[in-house]
């Protein structure tokens, strides 16, 4: 009996592990059905009659020698040469021949560990010989370099192109990128690409963060030669409240700090001799000159002030400036855009709402007529015509665009300022019109249809965001209509496209073209997945296999289905 029962126990065991096996190898096939299924029949040529939706002219140059794909406003920071054509630069020698670099030291993979080692402070730009940007530099830190000539400081240069592996160890990406280096550690240059706002800085770095002022002579000299200073008016040059002034010139890359105790230097710098010390005061070579401060004598409510103040009350943009406005911490921005004689009626009113927010909004000045910087900054706001038009802009953390529409008037500047601070204002997004037709393989999505194709909950959503001159997207488009083609039978999935450089969605950010983005449904609230796959219809194929939310099943045409779909799309041409 104890036997029989032995016996039976083990053909139970025996027959539960042969069901869990077989259950297993089910499981692993179904799971393995996607990768063994044939999908030979999507990399099929398709019928020499098929046709795109660009339609683009072979006679037309290759737009991928640009490689960037976009010029957007939030991109616009001159740290790269996308956009750079590599040809003969007619005044390239010229240019060279007229900048004396002696002061600069050129550094190659054989000196430049040695010259980085032997030096507390180096400065490096990595260019690269037909980088415009570079070429625009080049004057400005040779003259950076010969001023701080027997400074405890070494400005240096490397061709990126000839060393591509220093320029790969240090990560440059893109031209000019300027790294300082502090016993051997670098950190990135950000400031401004001129000789005055290098030197500045450097000297920030280097010096002893504040100078004394002790004759008339030097503080005319300073008066004469620097754009903006902070000037202390103390009882002595050392003490306390000299340590709390060198502690907050060291919060700040972009102002010289100075002390002094002479009356008579005081009243150059605007300071009532008589007055009780300390006094402090910000000077600025633009409509708001003098600044005085009325806080504590503390570093942090100290450097609170010279933040707030020492933008200019308007920042005319220009590639100098860019990089004071992105850089800075005030994130949001009010842009007047007018022509520089049509903004002479309204100049006056911008920068008297600019003092009414100081140190909380950036009021931003762009020339309509700038044909360099202007120009592009007006399209990118799709703005049109002459007339001075005004735009709330958040920055480069999510670029939203928010339209001034009353009259131009302090009051309503006010106001306006008032709710963009506050959050209340709605913000503006960019859109082509609703195509009347939209029942193509690829759907048409626009900034004004998009929550209604792509943020369905009910549909899986493909979409690429394209620009009609990225030879990028003009490349993939074949495969994206094919894609398309063979999807157009699943209910549950949209494959569609919106082109990026006129149309616009909180929801779908592009870094580049094309952009691809899936948007899974069910689940339209959460950020879309970037499609990061082979550009082939398979790959595009398998991706959309594995994250859709609603599966579905593709049936390989028959030689008969492939046979009349080719002659329907004869018939519908003709």
């Amino acid at each position: 009996m104890a036997n029989r029962s032995a016996i039976l126990l083990c053909l139970s065991t025996f027959l539960i592990l042969s069901h869990f096996t077989s259950l297993s190898l089910s499981l692993s096939k179904q799971t393995n059905s996607a990768d063994d299924e044939d999908l030979s029949f999507l990399e099929e040529p398709e019928d020499e009659h098929a046709s795109t939706h660009h339609n683009h002219d072979p006679d037309l140059p290759d737009f991928d020698e640009f490689s960037g794909d976009e010029d957007d406003f939030e991109n616009y920071n001159y740290d790269d040469d996308d956009f750079e054509v590599t040809s003969d630069y007619k005044d390239e020698e010229e240019l060279s021949d007229s900048i004396d670099d002696k002061d600069v030291v050129v550094l190659t993979e054989s000196n430049f560990t040695d010259v980085i080692e032997s030096n507390r402070y180096v400065m490096v730009e990595f260019y690269a010989p037909w980088c415009g940007h570079c070429k625009a530099l080049a004057p400005e830190y040779t003259a950076a370099a010969t001023d701080l000539k027997g400074e405890a400081v070494v400005l240096a240069k490397v061709d990126a192109q000839e060393e591509s592996e220093l320029a790969e160890t240090y990560e440059v990406q893109g031209f000019p990128t300027v790294l300082f280096f502090v016993d051997g550690v670098h950190k990135p240059y950000l400031g401004q690409r001129t000789k005055d706002a290098i030197v500045t800085w450097i000297k920030k770095k280097t010096g002893p963060g504040v100078y004394n002022i002790t004759t008339v002579e030097a503080a005319e000299k300073i008066l004469t030669s620097e754009d903006k200073v902070v000037v202390a008016f103390l009882d002595s040059l050392v003490g306390s409240e000299s340590e709390e002034l060198v502690a907050a010139s060291r919060l700040d890359d972009d102002v010289n700090f100075y002390q002094t105790v002479d009356p008579n230097v005081a009243k150059l710098f605007h300071i009532n001799p008589d007055v009780k010390r300390p006094v402090l005061v910000l000077l600025k070579k633009d409509a708001e000159k003098v600044t005085h401060y009325d806080g504590p004598f503390e570093k942090s409510s100290i450097k609170e002030f010279v933040f707030a103040n020492k933008l200019p009350l308007v920042t005319t943009f220009s590639r100098e400036s860019a990089t004071l406005i992105f850089e800075s911490q005030i994130k949001k921005q009010i842009l007047l855009f007018a022509t520089s004689k049509g903004s002479n009626k309204v100049a006056q009113t911008f920068e008297d709402a600019a003092k009414l927010f100081k140190g909380k909004l950036i009021f931003v000045f762009v020339e309509l007529d700038n044909e360099d910087v202007g120009k592009p900054i007006a399209e990118y706001f799709s703005i049109t015509g002459d007339a001075p038009q005004v735009i709330g802009y958040t920055g480069n953390d999510d670029t939203k665009k928010f339209v001034f529409d009353r009259d131009l008037t302090l009051e309503n500047l006010k106001v306006f300022g008032e709710d963009f601070l506050d959050d209340k204002l709605k913000a503006f997004y960019k859109s082509d019109p609703i195509p009347e037709h939209n029942d193509g393989d690829v759907k048409i999505v626009v900034g004004n249809n998009f929550d209604d194709i792509v943020l369905d909950e009910s549909k899986d959503v493909l979409l690429e965001i394209y620009a009609p001159w990225c030879g990028h997207c003009q490349a993939l488009e074949p495969t994206y209509n094919k894609l398309a083609k063979h999807l157009r039978d699943v209910d549950s999935l949209v494959i569609a496209k919106m082109d990026g450089s006129t149309n616009e969605h909180p929801q779908a950010k592009s870094d580049g073209y094309p952009t691809i983005l899936f948007y899974s449904a069910g689940n339209k609230s959460s950020d879309p997945i970037t499609v990061d796959v082979d550009r082939t219809v398979v790959a595009f194929y398998k991706f959309l296999k594995k994250h859709a939310s609603i599966p579905f099943k593709l049936q390989k045409p028959t030689y008969t289905d492939a046979k009349e779909s080719s002659k329907s799309d004869q018939k519908d041409e003709l």
